[in-house]
């Protein structure tokens, strides 16, 4: 594993991901075209559009130069990436991502401004004087809150806003930038994958699987125990390592310098940053408590922080000047960030257009339907993960793949809460490793952290979960769970 970690070399995160787009186009042209049909069902009074089971039916492809170049559309026939849709989907995913990256920018911008009056500096300052002979204690409370989050509230993206607070705990404990990164990313992949009450996933998902609302929790809760004490085992041996010797760092070339304005200063406590920090945390936590009450997006909580940053230059009384440079700042900041998410959504938008997403659904589910029944359950959690490749979205995968998943437990005498297991695992899991995870890719660039170095870091941790996924699986299996 060390020697293919350490031979292993990934280019520049928009030439890699331009690389998977590359490789899915040419997919378009290899894998057969085909189609389920869709019918609308109500779940948690939402209407969502689910496939229907046994509709697959194979589509044609048209083959064509002008198709080849520019693209061609033919009713009843699918047509491979052209060329310009190569280059198009690019473009076109940055669309279809752009509340997502918009909030990543707005998310940049008003962190900045608040950065700027010097609250965080100073919060800061005084929670690692009050942890400083306990920097385990510290990192501990943290990574319970976001494992906790996650796994009860289906919360990651919200997250966001406190990356740059956790590279400075991070720098100032004497870590590394990747210690920094995984404080939130680790355990809030622990807590999505093993998902106790998550609504966005085990909820939707035993909602089409017709089981009750919060079932099975026994089973998810052990193993939330289990993945939780491995997780933190595996950061914190890695902070130790680190911290004794900087090159056992995975990034020993990384400097770790922040931006001048977050570089901690012992500085007087005033009105103004009690203010500041007691209006954005009250705002924030009005955004979580509307995300999981009124079904708030990605649009209303932007607007949010909009919010957070429009009463942080009030109470500030930052110059008009003053406050727009602070808030450019943060934008510019969160270029390559934003920039990401759209390249990554390219590589939905290509597999999506060649029609090829559910011909892969077809031939998974009807390779499952021949094997064992303890060899299909693996088998669904293995084919979760790579669908989470081409769907990095909880709910749409849940949409697809689980009215397929369904009935093929029924056929093969697999519990349906089993089936319900192998979707929030091999969703969940695989988020923290994709660079189709467009959270993921946005925080590794607001951190400065390469995929490369982040993927090397994490597939050890990676590989024993899923280990521990299947035991459990195993478990849910052998006891009709």
């Amino acid at each position: 594993m060390k020697k293919f970690l350490s031979k292993l070399s990934i280019p520049h995160v928009f030439i890699f991901l331009f690389g998977i787009i590359l490789f899915c186009s040419i997919l378009t042209y290899i894998v057969p075209s085909g189609s389920y049909e869709r019918t609308t069902k109500i779940y948690n009074q939402i209407e969502q559009t689910v496939i229907v089971p046994g509709s697959y039916h194979e589509i044609p492809k048209h083959y064509s130069l002008q198709g080849l170049i520019l693209g061609a559309q033919v009713e009843g026939k699918a047509s491979p990436t052209s060329l310009l849709g190569l280059f198009s989907s690019i473009p076109k995913g940055m669309n279809q991502a752009a509340a997502l990256i918009f909030f990543v920018f707005i998310i940049g911008a008003v962190f900045n401004v608040i950065q700027h009056t010097g609250t965080v500096n100073v919060f800061v300052f005084k929670l690692l004087k009050k942890f400083r002979t306990s920097p385990v204690l510290l990192t501990f409370i943290l990574f319970s809150a976001f494992a906790l989050a996650a796994t009860f509230l289906g919360m990651g993206a919200e997250f966001i806003p406190l990356i740059p607070i956790l590279l400075i705990l991070s720098k100032e404990m004497g870590y590394d930038r990747l210690f920094g990164v995984s404080i939130l990313l680790i355990p809030q992949g622990i807590g999505w994958s093993t998902a106790i009450t998550n609504p966005f996933t085990v909820q939707i998902a035993q909602q089409i699987a017709e089981l009750p609302i919060g079932s099975g929790m026994g089973l998810r809760i052990i193993m939330f125990l289990v993945c939780f004490v491995t997780g933190f085992a595996f950061l914190m041996l890695y902070g130790k390592k680190v911290k004794k010797d900087r090159s056992k760092s995975k990034m020993p070339d990384d400097a770790f310098i922040l931006d001048a304005d977050v570089e901690l200063v012992d500085t007087p406590f005033t009105k103004r940053h009690f203010w500041i920090a007691l209006t954005s945390l009250v705002l924030f936590g009005l955004i979580l408590y509307a995300v999981q009450t009124m079904g708030w997006g990605l649009i209303e909580m932007t607007g949010g922080f909009f919010t957070v940053g429009f009463l942080t230059i009030l109470i500030s009384g930052m110059s008009g000047d003053e406050s727009m440079k602070a808030f450019i700042k943060g934008l510019q900041i969160m270029i390559v960030p934003a920039l990401i998410v759209g390249f990554a959504r390219g590589i939905q938008v290509v597999l999506q257009e060649g029609q090829v997403i559910d011909t892969i659904l077809f031939h998974a589910a009807s390779v499952l339907q021949q094997m064992p029944k303890l060899v299909a359950a693996e088998g669904m959690y293995f084919f979760q993960t790579i669908l989470n490749f081409f769907i990095p979205s909880a709910s749409g995968q849940a949409m697809v793949s689980m009215p397929l998943m369904v009935p093929l437990a029924d056929l093969l005498g697999i519990t349906r809460q089993t089936a319900v297991l192998a979707f929030t695992s091999g969703d969940g899991f695989s988020n923290m490793i994709i660079p189709t995870n467009g959270v993921l890719m946005a925080i590794l660039g607001i951190a400065l952290v390469p995929f490369e170095k982040w993927f090397k870091f994490i597939l050890p941790l990676f590989i024993i979960l899923t280990i521990i996924a299947a035991v459990f699986l195993t478990v849910a299996v052998v006891t009709d769970y």
